[in-house]
């Protein structure tokens, strides 16, 4: 497969190199971070409205806080940009931004 030279072809390509299956669904998993925290109920409200059940880590000692969902799907370029693209549209107004993404094998 091809992948373009960015962060997100990058972990595509490694994904392909140890042998991932792309033809299969995965849960794939978004993060939004916001600007400040906690993020406004609105913005929480938006993101549960289009992706189903979100998940909320407050920020500790480990790092900042973020939103996550999911998606069951299989895991394609198109889907990730597509998918970063929309949620951060959806909560821009609300200083969040959908900029990372995880799937574990």
């Amino acid at each position: 497969m091809k992948f373009p030279d960015d962060a997100d072809g990058d972990v595509l390509r490694r994904l392909e190199e140890s042998g991932f299956d792309f033809s299969t669904a995965w849960e794939i998993d978004f993060m939004v971070d916001f600007d400040s925290w906690p993020p406004s109920q609105d913005a929480l409200d938006i993101l549960e409205k289009e992706y189903g059940p979100i998940e909320v880590y407050a920020p500790d000692d480990d790092g900042d806080g973020y939103i996550l969902f999911n998606i069951n799907s299989p895991v394609s370029y198109d889907l990730i940009m597509d998918t970063q693209k929309k949620a951060s549209a959806l909560v821009v107004s609300f200083g969040g931004v959908c900029e990372s993404w995880g799937v574990l094998q």
